[in-house]
């Protein structure tokens, strides 16, 4: 059996790689050719000046590298591949830097190893088959050393570009919340940073406690990555975790958008804010709905369905206690009626009907006229008068 490893054949093998060291333009032709079919490199997100000089310096590397695999044995690197490595490295913090996704980069470097193992084929002879095929996991160990560093590269410098950029908009969202009326060139910035209309629709939430552990970890998922970073935004202010999002233009129900990893999440929420200015307010609001949010509520709540929670702790702020006065003027019933007057008026404040609250009472319509006029008669709340209805919304809220 013929040893591939003899001196005679190492000999032919550098003379090999020594020819195809000669052909580094040819071999850095053929990439560029066949670089083009990759979408993103066609779209020239790499300028083909940059393209060029790359590929004929990746290709010099890549051989030489070859060179010192014939050399060197050992597990360790000798001068060529640590050479190699480090030009991986930098290649790849620069396509992730030119914003090359990584599949295409990977689609990129896998066609060195063609293009090497076809630019040894042109230049052997027919008697160098059985050489070339004992070197052939030679080759793709230079190879793949090469396009691991160069993957794992990318992926790092990706990895701290991601982080610096939230760097970067958490600046700018802590300075457009942190003005009660944002001015035009906060606004301006702000939506530069961010990557959005400022004139855009925006859904908020605002949650705390373990609510907003559940807000941060929705965010994440949300957020991560370049490609989402206009999706989603976090601000963290005075216990609270806040959370926007554009809105989809031009949908029906576009307004009440909310994704659907918050839907389970107990938040103060408001819809459809008119741009980023807005913000700042919405934010007040959707602070103070999440401070009246129950056990029952396991959902965003917004003010449309929370009016009158937010009425009453307003009222309450200023020492206005409605359910005082109320409580005062049922504290005459005697056994039973007190409940019974109570949930009568709460069905009727619901349907707004007589006739449909003695049907769900299973009561003679009469009855229902009859508690009524006595809840008034002990309240003085006329249930025909809005303002005063308003107010028993309010005080049972």
């Amino acid at each position: 059996m013929h040893n591939f490893h003899s001196p005679g054949d190492s000999q032919r093998w550098a003379e090999l790689v020594e020819l195809l060291h000669g052909r580094l333009d040819t071999l850095a032709e053929t990439f560029k050719a066949r670089v083009r079919d990759i979408p993103e490199y066609a779209e020239k997100q790499v300028g083909s000046g940059d393209l060029e000089v790359t590929a004929r310096e990746t290709f010099r590397r890549l051989v030489d590298g070859l060179r010192g695999q014939e050399l060197r044995q050992q597990s360790t690197l000798g001068p060529a591949m640590e050479s190699l490595l480090e030009f991986a490295a930098d290649l790849g913090a620069k396509r992730a830097r030119a914003g090359i996704p990584p599949e295409a980069l990977i689609s990129a470097v896998r066609l060195d190893f063609s293009i090497i193992w076809e630019g040894l084929l042109q230049i052997a002879d027919t008697e160098d088959a059985g050489l070339l095929a004992s070197r052939v996991d030679r080759v793709w160990r230079v190879v793949d050393q090469f396009a691991t560093r160069t993957h794992t590269s990318y992926l790092t410098e990706r990895a701290r570009m991601a982080q610096e950029e939230s760097s970067i908009r958490l600046e700018f969202i802590a300075r457009l919340f942190n003005q009660a009326s944002p001015t035009a060139e906060t606004v301006s910035q702000v939506a530069a940073a961010l990557g959005v209309d400022s004139t855009a629709r925006f859904g908020l939430v605002a949650a705390s406690g373990d609510a907003a552990v559940s807000l941060r970890t929705a965010a994440t998922s949300l957020g991560s990555g370049l490609q989402t970073r206009s999706r989603f935004f976090v601000h963290e202010f005075g216990g609270n975790t806040y959370a926007f999002w554009p809105l989809p233009p031009h949908r029906d129900g576009a307004r009440h958008f909310v994704p659907a990893a918050l839907t389970d999440i107990p938040c103060g929420y408001v819809p459809g804010v008119a741009g980023l200015r807005a913000l700042p307010a919405a934010a007040r609001t959707a602070g103070s709905l999440a401070s009246l949010l129950r056990p029952s509520d396991s959902g965003p709540l917004s003010a449309e369905a929370a009016w009158a929670r937010l009425a009453k702790q307003q009222m309450l702020d200023v020492g206005l206690d409605l359910l005082a006065d109320l409580e005062a003027g049922l504290s005459g019933c005697r056994g039973g009626e007190r409940e019974r007057l109570e949930e009568t008026v709460r069905h009727f404040l619901a349907t707004g009907s007589v006739t449909a609250t003695a049907q769900q009472l299973f009561c003679h319509r009469n009855t229902i006229l009859n508690r009524i006029s006595r809840f008034q008669e002990l309240t003085g709340v006329d249930l025909a008068v809005p303002a005063q209805t308003a107010r028993l919304v309010v005080a049972w809220a």
